[in-house]
């Protein structure tokens, strides 16, 4: 009975230990020590082998594991049982299917009680996730080793500070070999400035970026970028550092502010921010009772710069022209470019109009200067408003309009001049307001005529030619010539519309007339011609002989019938392109005329390079006949020069008898003049021509 007891206790115990053998995450087994026969497996060694717990029983080591495995560790069982020791070791045992799987084994002898080994225990532990793990990690690390050496970005890490690993770049951003870095501690290399927030950063320990600086070996400042992490790299917790540098980004920045604020041709300051210095520096002078001065530049003729050379050799020119003026100013004035060829300056610590002179009069001088441009010499002239702070205005905007103002009075002085604002030019450039208004209305309301003045042969009397000039009948203010009306017209560019009017309607007359049989041939003279002036902006204006043709394909009128008037000045303003443009004229029948001839500055050279057909002797010399003999020697050598040169010419202002009979005399072709007729309409012209 007590036998039988025991036996069931044991049995329990067995059952209790198979059972908590099965359930454990190791697999067991036990082998005799001098037969190294199977006694007892769980559940998990048994199937690691392909066995079950009862097949697994009586079978040997190396029956079990493969006899190449036995063999290999064999001296780790002989160990177990000769020393008496445990024994581990670790083993790559893959997968029925091939999947790799490690193990780790613990030999443990068991001693009997006489001292010697009876069996081993061998307790093995599935280690794959770990050595997979270990796997991911070496790669990991291996793959940061090549991102470290490929980046274009430093890397450190460091441990509490001390620099233990650094990457190529890092090394050649600061100037010094790995060896020089690793093993200094990282704020050795930190901008002292900046060593407070830095060691702040590596006391929290926090993950994070932000801007900082470090020095190079040379001591040079570079700004950086930090990003920093925590990481475990062989094995221990490191602080990594991706070192950026951000001098082309801060550079960028710094450019895109420099633009936001300055002119990106010239480097001057822009509208906004002129505006924004001025607005400072008038609070100031309003606060201190001091006076300022603003100045209004514009450069003279600067659009026939850019349409002869374009707009590079243009560019040059501003470029230029803005350093010239900051040249010539004080460090304390300030100076913009509000877009095109208009520069701003603001002047302080003035004590009175005379030291503005003498400003005025030093940038006059640098800027007329001869600028280089497509290898040439260019004159270029500014013309110069000055609104005077507080006199002129306490705004601003106000300073600006009347330095704007004063700006367009000095060009229209004869430009390469300056000019103060005075209270009625204010006056003046509301009225032009209006008449510019008014102009374009006249246009649109068909307001605008031509009246024609009669040309005769100085030797016969006969018809040969008339010149149309501009009428305007104002609806309030009744009929009025072009003086009342040009200038205003040429400033705001409507003189482009109102003078290919006058060219489309003298064109019309000119087709007319021809289909009424008034034609007026004089002997010599061909068939009678319309002349017709010309503005400056007209014939600098980019494509003005296809204009011209325009016009006379559309009105059906032909280039014979029509005189085109320039002035000297017209000419020498566009010396180079003028021959190509007038040859372009002459080549659709029409003849060119130089009008007001002596008044202007052509030299005796451009009269023989220039094509030309008549010129037109001015009244001034002609009013002051037969009497004045400086007049009469002047006039006499024009045409006498003229006439050497096969150019036609016309007297205009003939009041006398006896001025067309000297003029006549001495080979001048055509008379105009109130002797012959004065300036008429249309219809009265007709009916003049039709009595005579």
């Amino acid at each position: 009975m007590t036998v039988n007891v025991v036996d069931t206790l044991r049995s329990v115990e067995a059952a209790r230990f198979k059972l908590l053998a099965d359930y454990l995450p190791a697999w067991i087994a036990l082998y005799d020590a001098k037969t190294q026969l199977c006694l007892f497996a769980n559940r998990g060694y048994a199937e690691a082998f392909g066995q079950t717990e009862q097949s697994i029983l009586g079978k040997t080591f190396a029956h079990v594991i493969g006899p190449e495995a036995a063999a290999l560790i064999q001296p780790a069982v002989d160990r177990v049982l000769s020393e008496r020791v445990a024994v581990s070791y670790e083993r790559e045992l893959p997968e029925a299917d091939g999947t790799p799987r490690w193990i780790e084994v613990h030999l443990i002898p068991q001693i009997g009680e006489d001292g010697e080994p009876v069996a081993s225990c061998v307790l093995v532990n599935d280690i794959t996730k770990h050595r997979l793990a270990e796997r991911q990690l070496r790669e990991s690390e291996a793959r940061l080793d090549k991102f470290m050496q490929a980046t274009v970005e430093g890397i450190l890490f460091h441990r509490e500070g001390l620099m233990t690993d650094v990457n190529p770049t890092l090394c050649q951003l600061m100037g010094y070999p790995p060896e020089k870095l690793i093993g200094r501690h990282v704020l050795s290399f930190v901008a002292e400035d900046e060593l407070p927030k830095v060691s702040e950063v590596m006391r929290l320990a926090r993950e994070l970026r932000y801007e900082t600086a470090i020095l190079h070996r040379d001591g040079t400042r570079i700004p950086v970028e930090l990003i920093m992490r925590t990481m475990e790299r062989d094995g221990e917790s490191l602080r990594m550092a991706i070192v950026r540098d951000i001098r082309d980004r801060l550079a960028s920045e710094a450019r895109i502010q420099h633009l936001a604020h300055h002119d990106g041709l010239t480097g001057l300051l822009n509208r906004s921010a002129f505006m924004e210095r001025m607005a400072l520096a008038l609070k100031r002078a309003e606060h201190k009772s001091e006076m300022l001065a603003l100045l209004f530049i514009d450069l003279d003729n600067f659009k026939r710069v850019n349409d002869s050379l374009g707009h590079l050799e243009g560019d040059q020119v501003l470029t230029t022209v803005s350093e010239r003026l900051t040249g010539a100013l004080r460090g304390s004035d300030v100076v913009g470019r509000f877009g095109g060829d208009e520069f701003v300056v603001l002047l302080s610590d003035l004590d009175s109009r005379a030291d503005i002179v003498v400003v005025l009069e030093a940038l006059l001088s640098v800027v007329e200067v001869p600028v280089k441009a497509d290898g040439r010499a260019l004159s270029v002239t500014p013309s110069i408003g000055v609104a005077v702070f507080p006199e002129d205005g306490r705004q601003a905007e106000e300073l600006i309009q009347h330095a704007d103002t004063a700006m367009y009075r000095a060009k229209a002085r004869g430009r390469a001049t300056y000019q103060f604002f005075e209270p009625a030019l204010a006056e003046t450039a509301y009225a032009d307001l209006v008449l510019e208004a008014e102009l374009a209305q006249g246009l649109t309301r068909n307001e605008f005529e031509l009246f024609f003045q009669p040309q005769v042969d100085a030797a016969t009397g006969q018809l040969s030619g008339a010149e149309a000039l501009l009428r305007w009948r104002h609806p309030e203010r009744g009929l009025l010539s072009p003086d009342t009306f040009i200038f205003v017209a040429e400033r705001h560019r409507l003189m482009l519309a109102l003078g290919e009017w006058v060219m489309r309607e003298a064109a019309a007359t000119a087709r007319r007339w021809r289909e009424q049989g008034i034609t007026g041939e004089a002997p010599g003279h061909g068939p009678m011609r319309i002349a017709v002036n010309l503005s400056r902006m007209q014939f600098h204006l980019e494509g003005f002989a296809d204009t011209v043709k325009r016009v006379l394909d559309e009105s059906g009128a032909k280039g014979q019938w029509l005189e085109l008037e320039l002035t000297e000045r017209m000419l020498i303003e566009d010396i180079e392109h003028a021959p190509a443009t007038l040859a372009q004229l002459r080549a659709m029948g029409l003849t060119v005329s130089v009008d007001d001839f002596g008044t202007g500055y052509t030299s005796l050279a451009h009269l023989t390079e220039l094509p030309l057909d008549k010129l037109k002797i001015d009244q001034s010399f002609t009013m002051r006949l037969p009497d004045d003999v400086g007049a009469q020697a002047i006039t006499r050598a024009i045409v006498q020069m003229a006439v050497g040169l096969g150019l036609t010419v016309t007297a205009e202002g003939v009041r006398t008898a006896a001025q067309w009979q000297l003029l006549a005399s001495w080979g001048c072709q055509q008379i105009q003049g109130e002797l012959v007729g004065l300036a008429m309409p249309a219809a009265e012209f007709e009916a003049w021509v039709r009595a005579r």
